[in-house]
């Protein structure tokens, strides 16, 4: 939510708040590019939750 004391519906915000102009569809190749990206997020999350296990067992 806005912060500042002034209210916007849609419209420019240049408070900083994050309210400015915001598409709300993407196109075919958006919606892949950040599919993939979060995949390799994900991916990247597994791994360092595969190796903290790792070295919890290691620490036996």
């Amino acid at each position: 939510m806005c912060k500042s004391e002034h209210h916007h519906h849609g419209g420019w915000c240049g408070c900083g708040c994050g309210g400015g102009f915001k598409r709300r569809f993407f196109t075919r190749e958006e919606k892949i590019a950040k599919l993939e990206n979060y995949l390799k997020d994900l991916k990247a999350e597994m791994e360092a939750v595969e190796a903290k296990i790792k070295r919890l067992k290691e620490e036996k």
